[in-house]
């Protein structure tokens, strides 16, 4: 310690020395507040929109109140692939359902869904996979839903990486949710999933609060129990199909505010990003492209990528986004790293 002292700070003591190399070390951190970006036009622009829009002597100044950034989320901030988190969820409930429903057990698609059988699986439409959700995702109140939803999603892991879904966000994302955060900017969820699904890990995750979840929703009734306490029960009726189109008018009637930020990474983003580039002042759309198929996956089928049936890229979603200046995010060429654990 007496080394340390005389050589690097005379008359100081060597934990003052580690003191200043921390707050050194912190302040260079801070200098790049998205370390896991790579240095290009995508990350240059997420960069350039905040300063214009917190400085006040810029023409395209944002008042705090009206700073407001979307998110997607599958596919966005966290991994959709093989198939949607959520979808998962409701498959794994299906034998508690059908055990408290037996007449079930016998009626597809439940029965395939019994039967483990993933070609089957795989083969199942949208509308056996709205009928697996109408089944699962109601029928409780929204504090037992919640309940489960929380205990499914802690512990619940990806098959190709087995760790938790939720430690499957892309690093990158979070950082920009914390730097927009930083600068007095409202983060938000706008994603086609279940709103009450997603708010149950949203603030965790993302630390975006349920408040701030804008989802497909479902309608809910007023009742009381045996003992004449107030609930909400959860019922099969769509209020809100969050997806395409609905993405705008669910910010609209959610949020009341046009957004100054939005990402997305598929079809089901076009018109928020529409939406949002159409406003006055500087505005930003981004879309995520997968194509890192050894980190990732990669999938489109823009400029060539597979297909797929699960968050679908395609190239005339990419030739709007350069015809319309939006931000193409390679996840292969952007991002220095995508999970927390690399």
């Amino acid at each position: 310690m007496k080394f340390m002292k005389n050589a690097f700070w005379p008359g100081r003591p060597a934990s003052a020395f580690f003191a200043l190399l921390l707050i050194c070390s912190r302040a260079q951190a801070q200098s790049d507040p998205l370390p896991s970006w790579s240095e290009g036009p995508a990350k240059q622009a997420i960069v350039e929109i905040v300063k214009a829009t917190t400085d006040q002597a810029n023409p395209n100044f944002v008042p705090q109140e009206a700073r407001i950034a979307t998110f997607d989320q599958d596919g966005t901030t966290w991994v959709s692939h093989p198939i949607y988190t959520q979808v998962v969820y409701c498959l794994e409930r299906v034998p508690a359902v059908v055990k408290a429903k037996p007449e079930l057990k016998n009626v597809e698609p439940f029965k395939t869904v019994l039967s483990g059988n993933r070609a089957a699986l795989a083969k199942l439409s949208l509308k056996d996979l709205e009928k697996i959700a109408a089944l699962t995702l109601t029928g409780m109140s929204v504090d037992a839903f919640k309940a489960e939803a929380e205990k499914w999603i802690a512990s619940a892991k990806h098959p190709r990486w087995d760790r938790l879904y939720t430690e499957l966000t892309y690093q990158p994302m979070l950082e920009v949710m914390r730097y927009l955060r930083d600068n007095g900017y409202k983060t938000y969820i706008v994603t086609g999933g279940g709103q009450d699904f997603v708010r149950a890990y949203s603030e965790r995750v993302y630390g975006i609060p349920p408040e701030q979840v804008v989802g497909t929703a479902g309608a809910t009734k007023y009742g009381y129990d045996k003992s004449g306490k107030p609930f909400l029960v959860k019922e099969p009726k769509l209020l809100l199909n969050d997806d395409n189109a609905g993405k705008p008018e669910g910010i609209h009637l959610m949020i009341g505010r046009r957004p100054i930020i939005a990402f997305g990474n598929s079809t089901g983003d076009r018109q928020m990003l529409e939406y949002t580039k159409a406003g006055d002042g500087a505005r930003l759309a981004l879309l995520v492209l997968h194509d890192d198929a050894t980190r990732e996956y990669a999938y489109g089928p823009a400029q060539g990528l597979p297909g797929t049936k699960i968050g679908a890229f395609t190239q005339a979603l990419y030739d709007e986004a350069k015809k319309d200046g939006w931000k193409i995010v390679s996840m292969k060429s952007d991002w220095k790293r995508i999970f927390s654990f690399e």
